[in-house]
């Protein structure tokens, strides 16, 4: 399978963005395909109808990539409650056509305890674009966080956020696959 991963922080150390990367390597472990679109390195221009027909490089990249996916992950900090706004903006310029029937997995990292918020949130704008929410998400706060820290040397919580997030890659491992074998 091609998983597609929507990193969605336009800062270079996020939790969110690491925590992204660190799906992808469990993912690769597992056999599949795995490709990174990270708005801090690859920003969009700001949306707006009028200029759809006059994309740039990156946005055309995104859209190819998400084309291609068989399922997408979409990772965010959760500002204010709300998911960030170039993730927002990312997803402004795409519809059903690069999420319809696809499986995603909503990933957050929040400052407080939990991203919840955001998560609902983009559980929302998923079933909009018609894509199929996994049943389970990711999201990760307070002392969670510093497993994904920059300069991280050991959680001191244990492994338990580790061991949520394997469980939840595999649950959307197995739902990805079911949906592909459909398709």
């Amino acid at each position: 399978m091609n998983i597609m991963i929507l990193n969605g922080s336009n800062r270079n150390t996020a939790t969110s963005t690491r925590l992204g990367q660190y799906a992808a390597e469990r993912i690769a472990n597992h056999g599949h395909e795995v490709q990174i679109f990270d708005l801090h390195e690859r920003p969009l221009p700001w949306y707006t109808p009028d200029a759809v027909g006059e994309e740039d490089a990156n946005v055309a990249e995104l859209k190819k990539s998400m084309l291609a996916a068989d399922a997408i992950i979409l990772t965010t900090p959760e500002y204010h409650g709300s998911i960030s706004g170039v993730l927002k903006n990312a997803l402004d310029y795409l519809g059903q056509t690069y999420m319809g029937g696809k499986p995603v997995l909503s990933i957050s990292s929040a400052g407080g305890a939990v991203g919840v918020s955001a998560l609902l949130q983009l559980q929302a704008i998923v079933r909009n674009m018609h894509g199929i929410n996994a049943p389970e998400w990711i999201s990760i706060g307070g002392m969670q966080r510093r497993r994904f820290e920059e300069g991280y040397d050991e959680y001191e919580g244990g492994p338990e956020v580790e061991d949520r997030v394997h469980r939840v890659l595999s649950s959307f491992l197995a739902l990805a696959d079911a949906v592909t074998k459909v398709r």
